[in-house]
């Protein structure tokens, strides 16, 4: 796991230095999905492989973009252009990036594509998973629900939703915009498999991942937004905020002592 721990630190430390050269936004909804998506592949996406990833959540691509460079699909000046006229790498997420699968942004399409996939695969009986990530705020769209009606109605197991419960969505909290709770219960109901863990423990994230299940699978990763960051956590303003030079230094300092 120490090689995942290492894998995450490295992909904050890029987030805060792209998030500062770009003055982009969505720092803190990248920084809280870094240890969701490096176990994810860490152990399960490999190149031309049977598993295939979905960032449902296209405004935290940053975070999608700085693993993939650490895992070789995109070079460094390339991701130094994040956020610049005429770079493949746009603010949300792109399928002509090496390495993306779907281009998403407006939110509620990654579930219904994933489900689309999963059913494929089903009939064509072939190998593999599909893994898709949501946002919290993201459950807000109806056709996430449509779309769970579907897949537990054709009962795809070959199907793993992870939900980045971070409890905050654009503007405030999610308990404040749209009440969401009781999550597990909803997900229970409509036939699913489902497990609420520690979205930052890799070991938890994993051991779940693993979990071998006859129902769709769907994990509600409590995690915290701008997570690495004491400054950044758990506040809404940094949903749209870049950090200036001295939180860029302050951000990379704390990052580098834990």
């Amino acid at each position: 796991m120490k090689n995942i721990e290492r894998l995450s630190k490295k992909i904050r430390k890029n987030i805060l230095k792209i998030s500062y050269q770009s003055k982009s936004a969505h720092i803190a909804s990248s920084l809280s999905i870094v240890d969701i998506i490096a176990t994810i592949y860490s152990k399960f996406i490999k190149k031309n492989g049977n598993n295939i990833f979905i960032l449902s959540k296209g405004h935290a691509c940053l975070a999608h973009y700085c693993l993939l460079h650490e895992l070789g699909y995109i070079k460094k000046k390339v991701l130094n252009s994040f956020g610049k006229n005429g770079t493949v790498l746009m603010s949300h997420s792109s399928h002509l990036v090496p390495g993306v699968n779907l281009s998403t942004g407006s939110l509620g399409h990654g579930l219904p594509v994933s489900t689309g996939i999963a059913l494929s695969k089903k009939i064509k009986e072939e190998k593999g998973k599909v893994f898709v990530l949501l946002s919290d705020g993201e459950l807000n769209e109806g056709s996430n629900w449509e779309s769970l009606l579907f897949l537990t109605h054709h009962n795809l197991n070959n199907l793993v939703i992870v939900i980045d419960y971070n409890k905050i969505q654009s503007l405030d909290f999610v308990r404040k915009t749209i009440k969401l709770q009781p999550l597990k219960d909803k997900f229970l109901s409509f036939g699913c498999k489902v497990s609420e863990i520690n979205g930052h423990n890799d070991k938890e994230i994993l051991n779940c991942l693993k979990k071998k299940t006859k129902k769709p699978l769907v994990i509600i990763a409590n995690t915290i937004k701008g997570k690495g960051v004491s400054f950044m956590e758990n506040k809404v303003l940094w949903h749209y905020k870049s950090p200036n030079l001295k939180e860029l230094i302050s951000g990379l300092k704390e990052l580098d002592n834990n």
